[in-house]
């Protein structure tokens, strides 16, 4: 059965690229911003507030795990209320990749793995867009268990630490994304296919993107009426149905025209397009260049 959810992780490439054990003690708070930024944070002992870009805080626990996608800004605080005009907290370097914020004395009363994730594919935030805007896992036992891994190679300290753990936590990226289905997830795919009327619908776009579709015709997969479907799939994506395949081939496009050696009609064929001027109009309305200059230009840009 295809898996739309694979699909996109597949083609997202996602990785750890930077992270740091954070503790914390008494009262602090700290704002971040990083312009677009995958931003993700896994609690391992203890409890914290986080909000993104101003909406409401939410509480984390330990073995809780959230991942901003396309992170903007980021306020994070401490369960200790925060007095008023208290300035942001600094950080202090404790070496090896760890920091402490908020009191500098006494024991911290929580500990957090915090950094930036990085998504390998050229065509990330073409792929974002398909994502919930937050996702927050909690209570998934195999994620307790990666997050118990996690906290045991920060602490032992042994040989390779950096390489497991850059290997964990992109474990623990995709295994968060697909544990979501099953939680009230803001508008994405993962929330998508947690309506079983819309998963048939979004598995058969992913199996057959050349197809024709229409809007009748999937709500005739879903069992149904257009208007009915319409709405349900545009509340639960963030996307209309026919903008969500346009999203969805156009990405297939791209990543076709980076790593296979064919021509435009074919791909154009893979697709969904009945001709090679079609698919190029369209592509190149989506992405901004005709798919042989990008093609060229990938090229070049290839290691």
């Amino acid at each position: 059965m295809i898996d739309p959810l694979a699909d996109v992780v597949t083609l997202l490439q996602p990785g750890a690229r930077h992270s740091k054990l954070v503790v914390g003690a008494g009262p602090w708070h700290i704002r971040r911003s990083d312009a677009g930024q995958p931003f993700y944070c896994v609690v391992l002992e203890g409890a914290c507030r986080i909000a993104v870009e101003a909406s409401r805080a939410i509480e984390l626990c330990s073995g809780d795990f959230i991942l901003v996608p396309d992170a903007y800004g980021v306020a994070m605080s401490s369960i200790v209320p925060v007095p008023r005009g208290t300035p942001d907290a600094i950080p202090v370097a404790l070496g090896a990749g760890e920091f402490r914020i908020g009191d500098q004395s006494g024991p911290p009363d929580v500990s957090m793995l915090a950094g930036h994730c990085s998504f390998g594919s050229p065509d990330a935030d073409l792929l974002v867009s398909l994502l919930p805007r937050v996702v927050h896992v909690r209570g998934e036992p195999q994620l307790a268990t990666l997050v118990q891994l996690i906290r045991s190679e920060f602490r032992d300290r042994r040989p390779a630490r950096e390489v497991i753990l850059a290997h964990l936590v992109e474990v623990l990226l995709i295994d968060a994304l697909r544990s979501t289905a099953g939680t009230p997830a803001s508008p994405g795919l993962v929330r998508g296919l947690a309506d079983e009327r819309l998963a048939v619908t979004l598995r058969r776009m992913h199996e057959s993107p050349a197809k024709a579709w229409t809007v009748a015709e999937l709500a005739k997969e879903a069992a149904l009426s257009r208007t009915v479907f319409f709405e349900r799939f545009n509340r639960a994506v963030g996307l209309a149905p026919m903008a969500y395949l346009l999203t969805w081939r156009m990405a297939l496009a791209k990543n076709m025209l980076r790593r296979i050696n064919r021509g435009i009609a074919e791909i154009a064929e893979r697709v969904g397009y009945g001709s090679a001027s079609a698919f190029s109009v369209a592509f190149a309305r989506h992405v901004g260049l005709p798919p042989a200059r990008y093609a060229r230009e990938q090229a070049l840009l290839a290691p």
